[in-house]
Protein backbone atom coordinates (compact mmCIF):
# COMPACT_ATOMS: atom_id res chain seq x y z
CA UNK A 1 0.00 0.00 0.00
CA UNK A 2 1.66 3.50 -1.06
CA UNK A 3 1.57 6.47 1.22
CA UNK A 4 -0.36 8.42 -1.20
CA UNK A 5 -3.93 5.91 -0.30
CA UNK A 6 -3.54 6.36 3.57
CA UNK A 7 -2.96 10.56 2.80
CA UNK A 8 -6.24 10.26 0.08
CA UNK A 9 -9.65 12.26 1.46
CA UNK A 10 -12.75 10.37 2.18
CA UNK A 11 -14.51 10.18 -0.58
CA UNK A 12 -17.63 12.43 -0.95
CA UNK A 13 -20.48 10.34 -0.81
CA UNK A 14 -19.02 8.77 2.57
CA UNK A 15 -19.13 11.92 4.37
CA UNK A 16 -22.32 13.10 6.36
CA UNK A 17 -23.62 16.60 6.10
CA UNK A 18 -21.68 17.88 9.31
CA UNK A 19 -18.51 15.93 8.11
CA UNK A 20 -18.75 17.68 4.46
CA UNK A 21 -19.80 20.99 5.73
CA UNK A 22 -16.99 21.23 8.17
CA UNK A 23 -14.43 20.08 5.36
CA UNK A 24 -15.89 22.49 3.21
CA UNK A 25 -15.28 24.76 6.07
CA UNK A 26 -11.67 24.42 6.82
CA UNK A 27 -11.29 24.33 2.86
CA UNK A 28 -12.37 27.64 2.49
CA UNK A 29 -10.38 28.87 5.04
CA UNK A 30 -7.59 27.44 3.75
CA UNK A 31 -7.92 28.92 0.13
CA UNK A 32 -8.85 32.55 1.32
CA UNK A 33 -5.78 32.41 3.42
CA UNK A 34 -4.09 33.36 0.43
CA UNK A 35 -1.02 31.03 1.57
CA UNK A 36 -1.93 27.99 -0.31
CA UNK A 37 0.03 27.66 -4.28
CA UNK A 38 -2.31 28.02 -7.40
CA UNK A 39 -2.40 24.16 -8.55
CA UNK A 40 -3.56 23.24 -4.75
CA UNK A 41 -6.09 26.06 -4.40
CA UNK A 42 -7.67 24.74 -7.92
CA UNK A 43 -7.85 21.03 -6.30
CA UNK A 44 -9.27 22.27 -3.03
CA UNK A 45 -11.72 24.33 -5.41
CA UNK A 46 -13.11 20.75 -7.23
CA UNK A 47 -13.47 19.21 -3.87
CA UNK A 48 -14.89 22.13 -2.51
CA UNK A 49 -17.65 21.91 -5.02
CA UNK A 50 -18.09 18.36 -4.78
CA UNK A 51 -18.42 19.27 -0.71
CA UNK A 52 -21.08 22.22 -1.26
CA UNK A 53 -23.46 19.69 -3.78
CA UNK A 54 -23.16 16.70 -1.58
CA UNK A 55 -24.53 19.06 0.80
CA UNK A 56 -26.39 20.44 -0.89
CA UNK A 57 -27.78 17.02 -1.96
CA UNK A 58 -28.26 15.67 1.67
CA UNK A 59 -30.48 19.11 2.87
CA UNK A 60 -33.14 18.80 0.17
CA UNK A 61 -33.09 14.71 1.07
CA UNK A 62 -34.11 15.92 4.40
CA UNK A 63 -36.47 18.73 3.29
CA UNK A 64 -38.23 15.90 1.03
CA UNK A 65 -38.65 13.99 4.13
CA UNK A 66 -40.02 16.85 6.32
CA UNK A 67 -42.38 17.57 2.99
CA UNK A 68 -43.65 13.52 3.58
CA UNK A 69 -44.42 13.81 7.28
CA UNK A 70 -45.84 17.10 7.27
CA UNK A 71 -48.40 16.14 4.76
CA UNK A 72 -47.46 15.19 1.29
CA UNK A 73 -45.49 18.54 0.53
CA UNK A 74 -48.56 20.24 1.02
CA UNK A 75 -48.09 23.75 3.04
CA UNK A 76 -48.95 23.41 6.61
CA UNK A 77 -50.26 26.65 6.73
CA UNK A 78 -52.99 28.36 4.94
CA UNK A 79 -51.49 30.71 1.87
CA UNK A 80 -51.48 34.39 2.34
CA UNK A 81 -54.25 35.19 0.26
CA UNK A 82 -53.44 39.13 0.96
CA UNK A 83 -53.01 41.94 -1.73
CA UNK A 84 -51.22 44.02 0.25
CA UNK A 85 -54.69 46.52 1.00
CA UNK A 86 -55.68 46.85 4.25
CA UNK A 87 -58.27 44.15 5.23
CA UNK A 88 -62.05 44.80 5.76
CA UNK A 89 -61.38 42.87 8.97
CA UNK A 90 -59.21 44.08 11.60
CA UNK A 91 -58.35 42.45 15.17
CA UNK A 92 -60.41 45.98 16.95
CA UNK A 93 -63.48 45.60 14.22
CA UNK A 94 -65.15 42.39 16.09
CA UNK A 95 -65.17 44.45 19.38
CA UNK A 96 -67.35 47.27 17.47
Amino acid sequence: MSTSDADAPTPVADLSYEQARDELVRLVSRIESGQVPLEESMLLWERGEELAAHCQAKLDAAQSTLDRATGEGEPIAEPSTSTGEPSDETPDAASD
